[in-house]
């Protein structure tokens, strides 16, 4: 067993423990946007995500007897779904919407949260947001929330008692990647619980890139679904994320800027001997 072995085989990462709950993998993934539940559940598969995403006004999990339901596909004993208030534009409607996923899920109560202020934009409404999570915190739930970039109402939703705080990249399904990885940082920096990105990743090198700054993890949908092959997109995710987080473990070398370091030793060169 030479190091390598014991490398690949030890102890790679700390646990990923969200809520009281250890998963191992730390992409989370939405169920949005395919095809059919079946591209649904194969995407689902190859991402390797345990942790699955649903909009409770959007899909069926049993709200609707007559039509076909994702538990259906999506085994709730493999993953933890994860109901969200996608298409809530106040407080109020966010706090029904999950207290119908809590009867749907047999008392389920780790739930996102996402208020949004703009229908074009999707950008979170963070006064609704701020005041759903405290009715829901009160309410025994356990709360993932989507929010706006900014490290004073992120601290603001810790405060309250979230259990991750969910910053956008850039907005919902645009596909644009971190546009301010320092506001990133900043929130990754002063927070205790997970910080996990959630919105606007568009390949799988932005998924690295956000666990290279420090994320605990990355929620995506749409980069996935929209993608020409899904599947074979959210097994390039599940490898971008992976190797963010070993990026970020292992501590990049520093840059150099307009400095050569030849990697080879330069004394003995041949075009250096007399």
């Amino acid at each position: 067993m030479g190091h390598m072995d014991s490398i690949t085989t030890g102890p790679l990462d700390t646990p990923f423990i969200m809520g009281g709950e250890t998963f191992r993998s730390r992409l989370l993934v939405g169920t949005g946007k395919y095809r059919d539940f079946t591209q649904t559940r194969d995407a689902i598969e190859a991402s390797g995500a345990q942790i699955v995403t649903v909009a409770i006004r959007r899909t069926n999990i049993g709200q609707d007897p007559s039509t076909p339901s994702l538990l259906e596909v999506l085994d709730p004993r493999r993953y933890t779904l994860l109901p969200n208030t996608a298409g809530c534009f106040t407080a109020l409607d966010a706090v029904r919407t999950l207290r119908l996923a809590r009867e749907l899920l047999d008392g389920h109560d780790l739930v996102k949260l996402e208020v949004l202020g703009s229908k074009e934009t999707l950008f979170p409404n963070m006064p609704e947001t701020l005041q759903a999570a405290e009715i829901l915190v009160r309410e025994g739930f356990r709360v993932m929330v989507y929010c706006s970039d900014d490290p004073v109402q992120a601290r603001m939703l810790e405060d309250i008692g979230c259990v991750a705080i969910m910053p956008l990249a850039s907005l919902i399904g645009s596909g644009m990647g971190i546009l301010n990885p320092w506001n990133l940082r900043i929130i990754i920096e002063q927070s205790q619980v997970p910080v996990i990105v959630d919105a606007g990743v568009g390949t799988a090198s932005d998924a690295a890139i956000a666990m290279e700054l420090g994320c605990d993890g990355v929620l995506m949908n749409t980069a996935i679904a929209a993608a020409g092959d899904p599947v074979r997109m959210a097994l390039a995710m599940r490898r971008g994320v992976e190797a963010g987080r070993h990026a970020f473990l292992a501590g990049r070398m520093p840059r150099r800027v307009y400095q050569a370091s030849p990697s080879s030793p330069s004394a003995g060169l041949l075009d250096q001997m007399p």
